[in-house]
């Protein structure tokens, strides 16, 4: 069994979050952070890290969307 470190498991998150955005762009962000805190089981102090990142001086983290 691997582990991974906490901060590792946000920055997955993370991705997930920007992935799903360009995805379905219509999606509420909440719904978004809450499907990427149960998918990669994040702890409420991560999944609180998580949202912080997208709404420091409302914005969120930039990634290009690939299409």
């Amino acid at each position: 069994m691997t582990l991974i470190e906490h901060g590792e498991l946000v920055r997955r998150a993370l991705e997930y979050v920007q992935e799903e955005r360009c995805r379905r762009p219509d999606a509420p962000l909440s719904s978004l952070l809450d499907e990427a805190g149960m998918r990669f089981n994040l702890t409420p102090l991560d999944a609180a890290q998580l949202a912080r990142l997208f709404s420091e001086k409302g914005q969120e983290p930039s990634a290009p969307c690939k299409r």
